[in-house]
């Protein structure tokens, strides 16, 4: 019989796009850096430390397919987990636009769908987390929004309110004037903010929230994944001096972002195409010329992305034993029993260059004609692209204050 999710995984692979299934299965590959990430996962579970890392692989390598497997062993440590590739829509510049997009790919524990609503809709206006939680809002971040805003969650009865309240949680964010309007219905009195919340300047809170209240409710900490950061590279050198900076506060992060700790993926071609050949040293001292704090961060995390670890390439026989497990998954998924050699597959995909990538999908094509035909002719994977750094010319409107 055909097993369901034997299948699932050969398709994903396919396909040439990572999954988190295939993630879970495909861990023993480069197991240096196996070591060195599950190390950082520790000691956020169990010191509570903030921090990040950046780590580089040529393209096609296998990048996406290590933070998935990030993914799976952060689960497994009772952490939370977020997933996101950067790019237009993930702006890194843009915090409040980066935000509800790593928070629509946030999966807790065990969970199969992203969210948290169930959770913080379980939450009573007396129990000791809500209590909590008000206290640290009250005291913490740098607006008090979020404080009169749980305030009014906990206390209304008005569902309108509160489906705003969690959608505002989410990313959408709400106007101060319902906050105030609800706060003031429920406690008789008025919400004296510290500051008017601005989206563009303040969303940073809700990271800090988000991960004082996933420990709240008993998980490990918080992994942040970002995949594609080179993507970068076609950014305007304004736009790509903010990332560098806005990087840099999830690589050193705040104290207040608790028990969070964040890898960036990056291309191995970074450091020459766009650090060495678009100048970026030179281009964040004069964008930051009167600002130096924000030219150190820049300069840090430049210097972290020359610095970042490599995806070690992989070994003749690590490839052997990743195609002998696709061998076996496929035998699975279409119930039959593969008369080949893991080492005969691995001739049969070298024609496809060296990217792992296209010498899986070679392997596939060569299994599913052997599946169908009982013989097997020449492969028509061929190799895939490079990256290309052309700036995108859309000018950047960052800058403009949206409330």
């Amino acid at each position: 019989m055909s097993d369901f999710n034997s299948m699932q995984i050969v398709e994903a692979l396919r396909s040439g796009v990572p999954s988190r299934a295939v993630g879970a299965y495909f861990t023993e590959a480069r197991p240096k850096m196996h070591r060195r990430i599950q190390s950082k996962i520790d000691d956020v579970r169990d010191s509570g430390r903030s921090g990040g890392m950046i780590f580089k692989g040529r393209y096609g390598e296998g990048k996406t397919h290590l933070l998935n497997t990030i993914m799976s062993i952060a689960a497994s440590e009772n952490m939370v987990v977020s997933m996101v590739s950067l790019g237009k829509e993930t702006p890194l510049n843009r915090l409040h636009i980066l935000y509800p997009k790593i928070i629509a790919n946030t999966y807790l524990p065990g969970a199969r769908q992203p969210g948290f609503r169930e959770q913080i809709e379980g939450l009573t206006a007396g129990s000791s987390v809500a209590g909590e939680l008000l206290g640290y809002t009250a005291k913490t971040l740098d607006t008090d929004k979020l404080y009169y805003m749980l305030s009014a969650f906990f206390h209304t009865q008005e569902e309108d309110d509160r489906y705003s309240f969690l959608q505002d949680l989410e990313g959408d964010f709400t106007t101060n004037s319902l906050v105030r309007k609800s706060y003031r219905r429920t406690s008789g009195s008025a919400a004296k903010f510290n500051q008017n919340f601005s989206k563009t300047k303040h969303s940073m809170d809700y990271f800090y929230f988000m991960s004082h209240f996933f420990r709240q409710l008993g998980y490990s900490g918080w992994i942040l994944l970002f995949d594609e950061a080179e993507l970068l590279g076609r950014l305007g050198k304004k736009t790509r001096a903010k990332c560098y900076v806005e990087m840099s506060r999830f690589l050193k992060p705040d104290p207040r972002l608790e028990s969070t700790y964040s890898f960036f993926a990056m291309s191995s071609s970074y450091t020459e195409d766009v650090i060495d050949k678009k100048h970026e040293f030179q281009n964040v001292q004069e964008i930051f010329n009167e600002e130096p704090e924000m030219l150190r961060n820049a300069e840090m995390v430049l210097n972290s992305i020359i610095e970042a670890p490599e995806l070690a390439p992989l070994s003749r026989d690590e490839v052997i034993r990743i195609l002998a497990e696709i061998q076996n998954f496929h035998g699975k998924a279409y119930d039959w029993t593969p008369s080949v050699l893991p080492e005969t597959l691995y001739r049969e995909t070298e024609a496809g260059g060296y990217l792992l990538r296209t010498k899986i999908r070679a392997a596939i094509e060569f299994l599913d004609q052997l599946y169908q035909y009982g013989e097997a002719g020449n492969t028509k994977i061929s190799e895939l692209g490079t990256e290309s750094y052309e700036e995108d010319e859309t000018p950047d409107i960052s800058s403009i204050d949206e409330l």
